[in-house]
């Protein structure tokens, strides 16, 4: 399943803010530097999915703020539970 995701890097603390159109805006506590906020939203997704973190990859927007994102073994009611429902 893809998850496109708008991200917002250095918040206080890293959390999901809802739906923006199609994507699931997130803010993430890490820095965008040397692949810090990368790290950390794959961390908080596959944390909050309850998946292993190799189950969550980018595969688009590596260096931007637009993300799709990959997760393996997450059905997509699994993702409106966890995220409510697009808007």
């Amino acid at each position: 399943m893809n998850l496109s995701v708008q991200i917002s890097a250095n918040a206080r603390r890293s959390e999901i803010v809802g739906w923006v159109g199609d994507r699931l805006k997130i803010r993430i506590k890490a820095p965008a530097v040397d692949g810090k906020a990368n790290a950390e939203l794959l961390r908080f997704l596959s944390e909050i999915l309850d998946v292993r973190q190799n189950c969550v990859n980018i595969l688009r927007g590596d260096t931007a703020k637009l993300k799709l994102i990959s997760i393996e073994g997450v059905e997509p009611s699994v993702l409106h539970e966890k995220f409510g429902q697009k808007a």
